[in-house]
């Protein structure tokens, strides 16, 4: 159903009038002491047709200042992993927990039967709450992750024109080192994914010349097939933990041309000044990005029974962001061993981003760290911005200033597609009780 504040239907021209819109995601449009702009907004034929300062319309739905964004990108999520809480969850909430109860999970459920029910329902939720594009990792150990790929392909296919979905590779860096590891690039590859892997580099390994041969091969793999890389590195507090700098000196040295997304790199955080900085800047040289998972990494890091956290979890990136690195945020895991809770809400994932990384005071352009920044570092189509020519995919908040905006969780939100409001109803929890079983 549409929220009642905002109308069932539209027709294929109108403008949406009064409305205030981060103003990093318009043109030449300049922000207030929070970076908001108010603008008055012409759809036609399911595109932005134009983007004009407020008071120019003098017809249509006055939205009384309250916000309107882009459709969100959720750029690093696990489908194949979603909503298996209820039938294994992680008894002790840490990383290594959740770890052993996903090999369990995997070893005895997942199969294309299994998967797709949890995928398609992972969808449903984020498609309700306005998101339209998604990279999701699938669990790759090959030739065991042959169902997660073709469920993967069939869900892309028959999704399109709703959510626009992406799919990497994940499995240890070890595994690429013999025949699997090239039977799986290849299929990634003819699937149209991205090469992935993860490596927690623990106790200095990344510097072992073993480690390098691995990382070589594992690029090599992925310039022979012109794939681009997104990578699980330094999930740790382990300050030993530097596989970041090894990857980014690996790409320079390599003249790597291809995309690289890096995730979570926790023990930057962790590490002095010194080492973080040298990181940071040979990130910058090499070209990566950067995509934190904020409650995920919160949820699992520091995790001591009987023990209070004394770390965030999250890596640099205000650092990140102030040598020119992009840095988006996403909903990584939800309602599986390595987060408990999520629900593909990209404006709970900003919230929650903007009190962990403290984002506000000012709140300056970090909005497009859930918008338009994963779409670009992901390579999506859409830019996800509020542009004449944009197709209308957008969100309507009745939230006006950042403060109301995130005091609460914006449930009566208003989702267009192509210009015409969709029903946001969630699915039921319920739903999956077949699959995983009720709680």
């Amino acid at each position: 159903m549409t929220p009642s504040w905002f109308p069932t239907t539209l027709p294929p021209d109108i403008w949406l009038r009064n409305a205030t819109v981060p103003a990093t995601l318009l043109d030449g449009v300049a922000g207030d002491a929070e970076g908001l702009a108010r603008v008055d907004i012409r759809l036609t034929g399911g595109q932005i047709a134009a983007v004009a300062p407020v008071g120019t319309a003098t017809d249509g739905i006055n939205l009384d200042r309250g916000q309107l964004w882009p459709c969100f990108v959720d750029g690093h999520v696990h489908l194949d992993k979603t909503q298996t809480w209820p039938r294994q969850p992680n008894a002790t909430g840490t990383h290594p927990g959740a770890k052993a109860a996903v090999i369990a999970d995997r070893g005895k459920h997942y199969s294309e039967a299994d998967i797709e029910p949890r995928f398609e329902f992972g969808l449903q939720c984020a498609f309700a709450h306005g998101t339209a594009a998604i990279r999701t990792h699938l669990d790759s150990y090959w030739p065991a992750a042959k169902p997660h790929w073709a469920v993967f392909r069939r869900l892309r296919d028959a999704w399109a024109g709703r959510i626009d979905l992406q799919a990497v590779s994940i499995c240890p860096l070890e595994r690429f080192a013999g025949d699997d590891g090239i039977a799986l690039a290849n299929e990634v590859a003819e699937s149209g994914g991205i090469l992935g892997m993860t490596t927690t580099g623990e106790g200095g390994q990344a510097s072992s010349p073993e480690f390098q041969i691995l990382l070589d091969r594992f690029f090599s793999l992925a310039e022979e097939r012109g794939l681009a890389l997104d990578l699980h590195l330094d999930e740790t507090g382990d300050s030993t933990s530097r596989t970041l700098d090894t990857v980014a000196r690996t790409a320079i040295r390599r003249g790597f041309k291809a995309p690289i997304q890096v995730g979570h790199v926790c023990s930057l955080s962790v590490q002095t000044d010194e080492d973080a900085s040298a990181t940071v800047a040979a990130c910058a040289d090499a070209g990566l990005t950067v995509i934190n998972l904020p409650m995920c990494n919160m949820y699992l890091q520091g995790r001591q029974a009987g023990r209070t956290p004394r770390w965030r979890g999250i890596t640099l990136v205000h650092e990140f962001r102030a040598a020119g690195v992009p840095v988006s945020f996403a909903s990584d895991n939800c309602r599986d061993p390595f987060y408990a809770y999520g629900d593909y809400d990209m404006m709970e994932v900003y919230r929650e981003a903007v009190r962990i990384a403290q984002l506000d005071h000012p709140f300056g352009t970090w909005a497009s760290s859930v918008t338009s920044t994963p779409a670009a570092s992901c390579g999506f189509s859409d830019s996800r911005r509020i542009v004449s020519g944009a197709a209308a995919d957008l969100v309507l908040f009745r939230g006006r200033s950042m403060t109301e905006l995130l005091a609460r969780p914006q449930s009566d939100r208003v989702v267009l597609r192509n210009g015409k409001p969709i029903d946001t109803t969630l699915p039921d929890f319920r739903a999956m009780d077949a699959v995983v079983g009720a709680p």
